[in-house]
């Protein structure tokens, strides 16, 4: 019985790293409020060597739609300002010599209805990601049962304890996307 609670608890790691991911995945996406994870995946040119913005700058947020970037080195100020450009933000920043602005627009009902279609999509690929995740552990112990490493009960137990693992992540992908559509709708 060791080998089916690893198959569990192997099922149940891996369906939290996908809700994880969403949860990364939605964090990118604006919602009209400032929110420093949109600047997550910007990369500058920092003394030749691509590096993580918020490795060189601190990112704060004075204002509900206004991201503050203030570099930790001066000089890499118009190079922080470059990477926001070239990366898929969308948001022009605003140079005052000391720090970037970035204002975040607000958005229009249409947007907002295309952004909540987005969040579903991710939300649907994160049930995939937990569903194949289940279709792994299940077969792990058809094999186990196969083998004779597992009685009939003890398949059927595991297959509800597989399931109601799964249910459990579901419900988990469906309450993140929730909680972004509702952000994503509401100003």
């Amino acid at each position: 019985m060791i080998m089916a609670d690893q198959i569990i608890e192997t099922a149940q790691a891996k369906m939290t790293k996908a809700e994880e991911a969403l949860k990364r995945e939605l964090g990118s996406i604006r919602a009209g409020r400032a929110n420093a994870s949109i600047l997550n995946r910007v990369m500058v040119e920092y003394y030749g060597a691509q590096t993580p913005l918020n490795q060189v700058a601190s990112i704060t947020i004075p204002e509900p739609r206004i991201l503050m970037v203030t570099p930790y080195d001066k000089s890499a100020l118009e190079d922080i300002e470059k990477g926001i450009l070239e990366s898929d933000v969308g948001i022009t920043p605003a140079n005052d010599g000391t720090a970037i602005r970035l204002v975040v627009p607000q958005l229009t009902e249409e947007r907002r209805k295309e952004i909540a279609k987005q969040v579903k999509a991710k939300a649907e690929e994160g049930k995939v990601a937990v569903r194949n995740v289940r279709r792994e552990a299940m077969d792990n112990i058809k094999k186990g049962h196969k083998n004779g490493d597992y009685t009939d009960d003890d398949l059927h137990n595991l297959e509800d304890q597989v399931q109601k693992v799964t249910d459990k992540a579901i419900k988990g992908v469906d309450a993140i996307a929730a909680e972004k559509e509702q952000e994503v709708l509401t100003d």
